[in-house]
């Protein structure tokens, strides 16, 4: 597997060693969570900003490595921020890799 955090880790394995269960109605499961997921990811607004020609470089050279625009990584670093999940962990290249 590819870089497991301790949550993710923790699921496998409770799927693993069959500790994980089934929802009750999974119809109505899967219901709730596609409508939070769409929730989430709904882009309403704009915004504009100013950063440095350098700052937008290294943006989308990271973004271009994570294989994704980089208006979305944008996107989704500020709303990992907001959501108090912004983690650094070291990149083998010394770079913080944002999660």
């Amino acid at each position: 597997m590819n870089r497991l955090d301790a949550e993710e880790k923790e699921i496998l394995e409770a799927f693993e060693s069959g500790k994980l269960k089934p929802v009750k109605d999974r119809t109505c499961e899967l219901a709730r969570h596609r409508k939070a997921a769409e929730a989430t990811f709904t882009k309403d607004s704009r915004i504009n900003i100013r950063i440095s020609s350098k700052d937008l470089r290294a943006l989308q050279k990271r973004a271009l490595a994570e294989g994704m625009p980089y208006q979305t990584l944008v996107s989704s670093v500020l709303h990992k921020f907001v959501e108090g999940q912004m983690v650094e962990q070291p990149t083998p290249k010394g770079l913080p890799r944002l999660r």
